[in-house]
């Protein structure tokens, strides 16, 4: 068996109502990444200058040298970047959360100063703005312990929220492992989320690489403060759209002091704030006002996933949904089960795809695992509990006798024809539509019954599977 731990499905096609305070229609969350003096340096003990990020374009590291204009680059964002930035947001009552490089905000004294001045969170931000996607995991565990460890020391604070940004394929269990309140290393949602680590519930509060300055230092990006004003202009307004049908949502913007800190595309910026500040139900947040919130609201559920069940629990408790063929529930098993399949429209799926591509004799004999409807086997309260119940929903439990000799009558001549019987969902249906079906079926070939009955049945597995997840 295989298990594909990515989850594809989320919240699904209509998400959870976050509830956010005041009935906002939007949560707007303003990041200021801070990585001035935590960059690739000789300086930091760094074989090479930084490359990423900065208004050289193709910039690239300088092994075994310092490289002074991206230095003084990264620089600017420190002495003039972050204070334009800071009155901006503290001019407009707009609270921040900082994603904080422990190693810059030790170089940074003032600028924390001014950060927890302004009541803004300040989060982590790694131990230092370098790549992590080779480091061996106990490095990078070691590393994550010396960011929490400095960033206590020198905001006086233990962080609760965690974004490394340059990650690797171990950082999220790593960052969850230290035991954080919620993680931003994720893109994938625009609503926090709750995400199983190590038989954890661990909360994501995701992040954005669309709604970011980066984009002002990277390949087709913004050329432009109209660009960006532009484009948060029009996320704001498909996202506050959606919050005003009552499906509100959680907007996030990316800032960086060397970047967005720039005259021209703080003009652009301070004219989306304004913007979004002019309209009702705007919810301007710190991410761990965000993470509170949810954990609150939305507390993670404990329940039965199909996908981690082993084989004995997994067939025991779906074996039944193909009538009497607990085989579909045993080959489904064994396919690429995620999260994805933690929903009955996914779980429906895998079973499905199992019945679908057996010999047609395997599906024959599912087909003549049916009960008749209301023949003799109801009569003699035999069937399945799921059967008794799906009968007794169109009334068939309740017929008289003149309606119960049509049903046996029926259900010999279907049988007689097709060499199955007849096979419909019947909570779709009342009596009289189940009867209209049954006499317009009896005049389809085989070859057409077949694959009717096969749609019905998997249609009936569908509705079993809604009630059980």
């Amino acid at each position: 068996m295989h298990r594909y731990p990515r989850d594809m499905i989320g919240h699904g096609a209509v998400p959870p109502d976050p509830r956010w305070p005041g009935g906002a229609r939007i949560a707007v969350q303003i990041v200021v990444n801070y990585e001035e003096g935590g960059e690739n340096c000789l300086l930091h003990g760094d074989p090479a200058s930084e490359a990423f990020l900065s208004e050289i374009v193709g910039a690239a590291a300088w092994p075994g040298q310092r490289h002074w204009n991206m230095e003084s680059i990264y620089e600017y964002g420190a002495r003039a970047g972050f204070w334009r930035l800071h009155r901006m947001l503290s001019a407009r009552g707009i609270p921040a959360t900082v994603f904080g490089v422990a190693t810059a905000l030790a170089r940074s004294p003032e600028q924390v100063a001014a950060m927890q001045e302004a009541g803004w969170e300040v989060a982590s931000h790694g131990l230092k703005w370098i790549e992590h996607k080779d480091m061996p995991e106990d490095e990078e565990r070691a590393q994550i312990a010396e960011a929490i460890r400095l960033h206590a020391e020198v905001t006086g604070a233990r962080p609760r929220g965690w974004y490394t940004g340059r990650c690797s394929m171990n950082t999220i269990r790593l960052a969850a492992e230290a035991g954080m309140d919620y993680l931003a290393d994720s893109y994938a949602d625009e609503l926090p989320y709750w995400l199983r680590i190590d038989g954890r519930d661990q909360l994501i509060v995701p992040y954005t690489l669309d709604a970011n300055d980066m984009r002002f230092a990277t390949a087709q990006g913004f050329n432009s403060g109209d660009q960006f004003e532009a484009y948060l202009r029009d996320s704001f307004d498909v996202l506050y759209a959606e919050g005003q049908a009552g499906a509100p949502k959680m907007m996030s913007v990316g800032l960086h002091c060397r970047l967005a800190g720039r005259p021209g595309r703080a003009a652009a910026l301070a004219r989306f704030l304004d913007y979004a500040g002019g309209h009702e139900g705007v919810w301007f947040a710190r991410r761990i006002d965000i993470a509170e919130h949810w954990a609150a609201h939305h507390p993670p559920r404990p329940r039965e996933r199909p996908s981690e069940m082993d084989k004995a629990r997994f067939v025991e408790r779906f074996g039944g949904v193909f009538e009497h063929s607990p085989w579909i529930a045993e080959r489904a098993w064994m396919q690429e089960l995620g999260p994805a399949h933690d929903t009955a429209p996914g779980l429906h799926n895998a079973l499905a795809r199992v019945f679908r591509s057996a010999p047609e004799e395997r599906r024959l004999e599912v087909l003549r695992a049916h009960p008749d409807l209301a023949g003799k086997l109801a009569a003699a309260r035999r069937l399945t509990a799921a059967s008794t119940a799906e009968q007794a929903s169109a009334g068939l439990d309740a017929l008289t006798d003149d309606e119960r000799a049509r049903f046996t009558s029926l259900n010999e001549a279907y049988m007689e024809k097709h060499g199955f019987p007849f096979i419909i969902a019947v909570r779709d249906h009342d009596k009289p539509s189940i009867l209209a079906a049954f006499a317009r079926r009896l005049g389809n070939d085989s070859a057409t019954e077949l694959a009717e009955a096969c749609a019905q049945v998997e249609r009936i597995a569908r509705l079993r599977l809604d009630d059980m997840l």
